[in-house]
């Protein structure tokens, strides 16, 4: 993989990571979040390290990529909204959106074979 391919990965995994590592690290110093949020914080965790050793990195991508798709009608239905709200939610919508195009560009580039 290319050096600039290989960044992409780690950034793309950086989110989860952080993402997923932030809620769990709350609810470790006792912020009620829903188990329901721990558990897709749990599988955030998971996926971002998947993603970040290149542990079978299409497949993972791919993976991720239909959560964020889900996350992204769930979390954020801008269609529900309007005015300032709309556009905050469209906002998020449409960067888990680009976000997928990162993903599925990174799941082609995997060459499906055992990583050395």
């Amino acid at each position: 993989m290319k050096p600039e391919a290989r960044i992409a990965q780690l950034l793309m995994a950086s989110v989860f990571l952080v993402m997923g590592g932030y809620r769990l690290w709350q609810a470790m110093h006792g912020a009620p979040i829903a188990n329901g949020t721990m558990v897709f914080s749990a599988i955030e965790f998971v996926i971002g390290l998947a993603l970040a050793s290149g542990w079978r990195l299409r497949m993972v991508a791919l993976l991720a990529a239909a959560l964020l798709v889900v996350d992204a009608v769930m979390s954020h239905p801008f269609w529900k909204f309007g005015g300032a709200e709309q556009a905050a939610q469209l906002l998020h919508f449409m960067k888990n959106v680009g976000f997928v195009g990162g993903l599925l560009l990174l799941s082609s580039m995997a060459t499906g074979g055992r990583r050395r």
